[in-house]
């Protein structure tokens, strides 16, 4: 009796661990077999920044800038164009009076009369068509102005340019580098944004650093053609990082950038037609042309300088366009 009493307290422990051993069988091939990893449940998504927390999360190619400007009300077509150290652009905006804006039209042109390969009838010819493109967009002709970049000013064709432009009857303002950087500013950073964050042009002629310190502040830096002035990379690196720095430690959480080169960076990225592109790390383009690899490192610099990682491309904004906000009374 004894024996049988032994067998019967033993025997559904028995039966419990028999019919357990198979189930932590199964567990334990699932676990190995990845079925329960916990790192697919943590998948990076898209970052979205706004101007309430410009909270970020996820991986570095697929971050987006959520942020939407308001629309002009009752607004009116004017035009500008850049004569510029590469070539000649234009803008059509509709601007209401309270500097509310939104582009109607954009054309990135190439001049060829800083090689030497163009006579004054071929620019005259040009802006004539920059001037009709604008006329048949709606713009009127007191609408239309011209602006020669800080960079562009150092260009000896300038002047032909200039001369052209004043017989043809318009008016041509020249910007210095400090006001072209308050002008891209003023274009570029939503006032929502005006407490934390700073501006990069990086043009062909120089770079302009601005932020907001009870006034505009602005600096400029060598442009992204720097080698043509036999400027080494090392040089122009730490000359543009000891210009960063200057920036207020509570100015740095976003940059707003624009330029050529960050032209071509954001097109390696952009995921449609939104207007705000996040450029990736410096570290992680590869560049061909010389003049991409030069802005680059003029990118990295800032960075370095600033340890801002949201860097906001516009693919609207433009310094002429604060040139015409700042007309607007």
């Amino acid at each position: 009796m004894e024996e049988k009493s032994t067998w019967a307290r033993l025997r559904w422990p028995i039966k419990a661990i028999i019919i357990a051993l198979p189930i932590l069988a199964i567990g334990y091939w699932a676990m190995q077999s990845g079925k329960f990893d916990t790192t697919l449940a943590v998948k990076p998504d898209s970052t979205h920044i706004n101007a309430a927390d410009h909270a970020t999360s996820g991986s570095e190619t697929t971050r987006s800038f959520n942020y939407q400007p308001e629309k002009p009300v009752d607004g009116e077509y004017k035009g500008v164009v850049e004569v510029g150290a590469s070539g000649f652009n234009s803008f059509v905006v509709n601007m209401d009076k309270e500097n509310r804006w939104e582009i109607v039209s954009k054309d990135f042109g190439k001049s060829f009369a800083y090689e030497g390969l163009a006579n004054t009838e071929d620019i005259r010819k040009g802006l004539k068509d920059y001037i009709g493109m604008m006329l048949d967009k709606g713009v009127k002709s007191k609408n239309i102005h011209f602006v020669i970049s800080s960079g562009a000013q150092k260009e000896p064709k300038t002047t032909v340019i200039s001369s052209e432009l004043r017989k043809m009857g318009f008016v041509v303002n020249l910007v210095t580098a400090e006001q072209e950087g308050k002008l891209a500013l003023k274009s570029v950073l939503p006032k929502a944004f005006e407490d934390n964050s700073f501006v990069v042009d990086i043009g062909s002629g120089n770079t302009k650093i601005s932020w907001i310190d009870g006034d505009t502040k602005s600096v400029e830096a060598p442009g992204a053609k720097y080698y043509e002035k036999d400027l080494k990379d090392d040089a122009v690196y730490a000359e543009v990082k000891k210009l960063g720095e200057k920036i207020p430690a509570n100015k740095r959480e976003v940059c707003f950038i624009i330029g050529g080169v960050p032209f071509e960076l954001a097109s390696q990225t952009r995921q449609g037609e939104e207007r705000f592109t996040v450029l990736n790390d410096p570290a992680s383009y590869k560049a061909d042309k010389i003049k991409t690899k030069s802005g680059v490192n003029i990118y990295k610099a800032i960075k370095d300088a600033t340890n801002c990682d949201t860097f906001v491309f516009d693919w609207d904004a433009n310094f002429t366009i604060g040139f015409l906000l700042s007309l607007n009374k």
